[in-house]
């Protein structure tokens, strides 16, 4: 397995992946590094996303998700795995929904098989604030004219993530596939 790290990153790698060293906002970096045949899975993005950081989105996030996407064409990748968000049509994070979608609408136009993994709010060391609000969405998707919204930002696990994206690997899809918030619960 390779892994498109930054300079002084190598050490952070997982025992036994191959480190690439390039820039992930330039795929003519990396582009001869990925296998033919191979799948890619794009996890760059923002860490701790919130309203603000609407240009890093455009920069980081989309950025990353272009030339990924670009590079992953250029050598021939059977499968491309990136792990969006949940298009919740709400104005919460409304540009950084936008730039995920973007990023999935040109893997898309492509060519390239992909699955789009969808989460809202992956639970996981240090991040489990958002628990307390569980309860007030559990009600909250009772009610009729919030239950679409309460249920769109339904939270994900940790485990559930690499479950979803462990399926992603081991049963690449054979064009667009899209994994919802309510089907990564259920891994």
């Amino acid at each position: 397995m390779k892994a498109l790290v930054r300079k002084g990153s190598e050490n952070k790698l997982q025992k036994g992946a191959i480190p690439v060293i390039a820039n992930a906002f330039d795929a003519s970096t990396f582009q001869d590094e990925i296998p033919a045949n191979a799948i890619f899975v794009q996890l760059l993005g923002v860490p701790h996303p919130g309203p603000k950081k609407k240009e890093f989105f455009k920069s980081i996030d989309l950025a990353s998700a272009l030339a990924s996407g670009s590079a992953a064409k250029y050598a021939g990748v059977s499968h491309f795995i990136y792990v969006s968000v949940a298009q919740t049509n709400t104005k919460i994070m409304k540009d950084y929904q936008e730039c995920r979608a973007a990023g999935e609408a040109a893997i898309n136009e492509s060519g390239l098989s992909a699955t789009f993994i969808r989460p809202w709010y992956v639970i996981g060391p240090n991040h489990y604030w958002p628990l307390l609000f569980q309860p007030i969405f559990k009600i909250l998707e009772f009610i009729p004219k919030t239950s679409q919204k309460a249920k769109a930002l339904k939270l994900v696990y940790l485990k559930q993530m690499l479950n979803a994206l462990t399926f992603a690997v081991e049963n690449p899809a054979t064009s667009i596939r899209i994994i919802e918030i309510d089907e990564i619960r259920k891994f």
